[in-house]
């Protein structure tokens, strides 16, 4: 049972993170709260929006105020995986060896938060390099793979506007990660700040801004994360987000769903949200729920998660891991359209 002191401690350490980051990001609450939700939920994040949404700044304030490692790698067309993982490297023999021999020189790879930016701009090989990273915590140079520093937290970008000589991100690789932020332009208030508190001409680098403070620590990352797998979560609230994942998919939701059959056939057919899809999420997508749910639910000093948390948790999660079809382009329906409408269709516990 969670003590109301440590969901208080929780409560104070989000705050302090909110506070660190809002030092150096004006606005953008739901991009801040996903960074920090995912860092706890041990996930990858896939950021998407135009250029200049602060993105990168997001990344390294949160590395900063975490005190892990981080490393920033720019994907470009001509990257190689050995470029992102590391290569062999031939060493000749000199008079105080016996002989010459391979040596292991590690790529960026290895550090604990990692800025693939414009990660779509890299080819096919280099996605599938950071695809083990990602899934298996390890990377394969040579014939021995090594381990990954814990944590090990990956945060892509997206350029949503500009697609030529693009790469799109296959379906296992958008999987893998735990949500998918949508960016958007601040409200004019916050621009005005965000021009008022920019750095002055006598600046010489973006480095000079004054440091941010280390109020995630290991020990904090493991309380937090602890406290979220102590988050009551009821067995209805489970079949509800499984309902909500499996009415994704066309071909099996009318059969997986029967939890609330008699009550959702009528309404799917009644709607025809299925036309707009071609495949659905996977369990991954329930497993993510589940953990983000708990986490909100700890954001709001609850010890209990309820349907609304689960409601905010949904379009992040499942956005990028289903796939619309042509008929939904058509009529320039989109993910969170389509995921709107079977939220509004599952029946609420």
């Amino acid at each position: 049972m969670i003590q109301k002191e440590e969901l208080a401690r929780c409560t104070a350490i989000i705050a302090e993170c909110r506070k660190e980051m809002a030092a150096r990001i004006t606005g953008q609450k739901e991009m801040i709260d996903g960074l920090l939700c995912a860092l706890i939920a041990g996930g990858h994040i896939l950021l998407e929006g135009v250029p200049g949404l602060a993105k990168t700044l997001a990344v390294k304030s949160l590395a900063e105020i975490t005190g892990l490692e981080f490393k920033r790698i720019q994907f470009t067309p001509d990257l190689l995986p050995a470029d992102l993982t590391g290569t062999l490297i031939w060493e000749q023999a000199n008079p105080g060896c016996t002989k010459g021999g391979f040596s292991v020189r590690r790529g960026p790879i290895f550090a604990n938060v990692i800025l693939a930016d414009e990660i779509n701009r890299a080819p096919a090989k280099v996605q599938s390099a950071l695809l083990e990273a990602m899934e298996e915590k390890q990377v394969t140079i040579g014939d021995t793979s090594y381990p990954l520093p814990d944590p090990f937290f990956v945060l892509a970008t997206e350029n949503p506007i500009e697609h030529e000589g693009t790469y799109s991100l296959p379906e296992a690789e958008l999987d893998r990660f735990l949500m998918k932020l949508l960016i958007d332009y601040p409200a004019p208030v916050e621009e005005l700040d965000i021009v008022k508190n920019s750095l002055p001409l006598s600046s010489n680098s973006p480095n000079s801004r004054a440091p941010l403070s280390h109020v995630l620590n290991l020990e904090k990352l493991a309380f937090l994360r602890r406290i979220a797998d102590s988050i009551h979560i009821d067995d209805q609230i489970i079949k509800y987000i499984v309902s909500i994942v499996t009415a994704t998919r066309p071909a099996s939701g009318m059969h997986a769903s029967s939890m609330h059959a008699s009550s959702m056939q009528g309404q799917r057919s009644k709607e025809g949200v299925y036309r707009y899809v071609t495949f659905g999420a996977s369990p991954r997508a329930s497993i993510a729920l589940y953990r983000c749910c708990r986490i909100i639910a700890m954001f709001e000093e609850r010890n209990f998660v309820t349907p609304e948390d689960v409601k905010a948790a949904a379009l992040p999660v499942i956005r990028h891991r289903i796939v619309l079809s042509y008929e939904a382009e058509a009529e320039g329906m989109d993910a969170d359209t389509v995921i709107t409408r079977i939220l509004n269709h599952v029946p609420v516990p």
